[in-house]
């Protein structure tokens, strides 16, 4: 009896010298989280959280807690990026305002200071002011256009649109300037309407922005094309030049707030740098996407994605 008593008094301890054990070596794995969480986070370093342990619960806790780093580490360089944007953004805007109104300045001195100038010259001046000054509105109402996309602002009322009328009368509206400018003209939309949901507003506002552009500065190929298709789930517009075109090295950058190109084939990428950026939040705004591909002189083409919708 004696020995059996102290066979279970041994099992005792020993079962109270395991748990101290296990205890003991939570505890351990305990402090060390808390404290290498207090280093991740004073010296912001890309760390994960490693720890050997056979605690299940400890496991699924560890492994939660490398998710959260994971996204916090994604939100600071996202923050970080917004930062960066933000700052060359005011940096441009400054720019951009202050170059057209010194120039208003200067002629409007011109204009105020010198009695002896023709009206034919005063007419020609105030014919420049006229030009800087719309330039400075449209600018300001890109700003604000771009601050109330973002911001959720701007209600668009999405309904069924048929995309083959608006593509044809969005075509036809420079299809003057286009003969004027010797362009070669290539459009495919098929005879069977297609429907997307959409907005006719906004789109007519992007296709107007990406043709545009493609008249512009994409001159160089003298080729410009719209093509309407569609699979079981999207419709596509293409709107494609054969221009200077984009490397391929800067076509995932064009979309981004403010990016500007230094060598760029288009206005849309240089000063502010929001024209780009307007379009992509528009087609956004209509539950689509807009995509770019570029090879020079032989395609560059931004296609246009919205969801389809039946007769």
């Amino acid at each position: 009896m004696v020995l059996f008593l102290m066979m279970i008094n041994f099992i005792l301890l020993g079962v109270v010298f395991f748990q101290y054990r296990t205890q003991k070596s939570k505890d351990a794995n305990l402090r060390y989280i808390y404290e290498k969480l207090q280093d991740i986070l004073e010296n912001q370093t890309g760390e994960k959280l490693l720890v050997v342990t056979d605690d299940k619960e400890l496991q699924k806790l560890l492994v939660a807690i490398n998710h959260l780093l994971v996204a916090k580490q994604i939100t600071n360089a996202d923050h970080a990026k917004l930062v960066m944007s933000m700052r060359k953004m005011l940096s441009n805007v400054s720019h951009d305002l202050k170059t057209p109104l010194t120039v208003v300045l200067g002629y409007a001195e011109m204009l105020h200071t010198d009695p002896t100038m023709s009206v034919d010259e005063r007419q020609a001046l105030l014919k420049k002011v006229h030009m800087k000054t719309i330039d400075v509105i449209e600018l300001i109402h890109k700003f604000f256009d771009l601050a109330k996309l973002e911001s959720g602002d701007k209600e668009i009322e999405l309904t069924r649109i048929n995309m083959n009328e608006v593509c044809q009368e969005n075509i036809l509206t420079f299809y003057d300037l286009l003969m004027a400018k010797g362009f070669s003209v290539h459009i495919d939309i098929p005879k069977e309407p297609l429907y997307a949901l959409g907005n006719v507003e906004v789109l007519n506002r992007v296709l107007n922005n990406l043709i545009s552009n493609a008249i512009t500065y994409g001159d160089d190929g003298k080729t410009l094309g719209m093509t309407l298709r569609s699979d079981e789930k999207v419709v596509c517009i293409d709107i494609w030049d054969k221009g200077k075109g984009i490397a391929e090295s800067q076509i995932d950058k064009v979309f981004e707030r403010m990016y500007t190109l230094e060598d760029s084939r288009n206005r849309l990428y240089q000063g502010s740098g929001l024209g780009l950026t307007i379009t992509k939040r528009l087609v956004e705004a209509l539950g689509g996407e807009i995509h770019l591909s570029s090879t020079s002189y032989e395609k560059t083409v931004f296609i246009i994605k919205l969801k389809r919708m039946k007769y």
